[in-house]
């Protein structure tokens, strides 16, 4: 005899199994992402050797600092923000705006110099995103920025050193 309660058990389980592994994403997925390369590649030990433990926390485990606890959060002189990595320029301070986060936010990066890819941790999808030459994790890109983009890339600090612009003669 056919029970209603195993038939909506079964049916909620299927759901809830689909669920989880659309939100875990596929082996494929993430054999592509454990595949890529970049053209500065290093160890793990290398990596922590040249890091802080916070910029290999960020860039490496792709951790998260906590609001507000990076110094880069107030910069506001004229330069570029860079790759803690691997230095290549990333942002300019001219994109860089008061998100009101806790964390540096930029509207645009510096073209051709940020990755992206697909992040479904905590149980949601958004997008990552990361220095193209090294891989350092960066931080999320949002919908939700100014104009002229309407993004905000929402940046852990740590992941970042600043260079400032040369001061011109006067």
């Amino acid at each position: 005899m056919f029970d209603r309660r195993i038939l909506l058990t079964t049916v909620a389980g299927l759901f809830g199994l689909s669920a989880f592994r659309w939100l875990r994403g596929s082996p494929a997925e993430a054999g592509e992402k454990a595949t890529e390369t970049f053209e500065i590649t290093k160890t793990e030990a290398e990596w922590r050797a040249q890091l802080t433990p916070q910029q290999y926390e960020i860039l490496r485990n792709h951790g998260t600092e906590r609001p507000g606890s990076s110094p880069l959060l107030k910069e506001h002189r004229k330069g570029i923000f860079a790759c803690a990595g691997c230095d290549l320029p990333l942002f300019a301070s001219d994109t860089k705006f008061e998100s009101g986060t806790g964390w540096p936010s930029f509207y645009q990066p510096i073209e051709g110099n940020v990755g992206k890819t697909e992040d479904r941790t905590y149980g949601m999808v958004r997008t990552e995103v990361h220095c193209r030459r090294c891989g350092g994790h960066l931080g999320h890109v949002f919908d939700d920025g100014p104009k002229p983009t309407g993004l905000r890339y929402c940046i852990d600090g740590f992941g970042l050193v600043f260079h400032p612009a040369a001061a011109s003669a006067t």
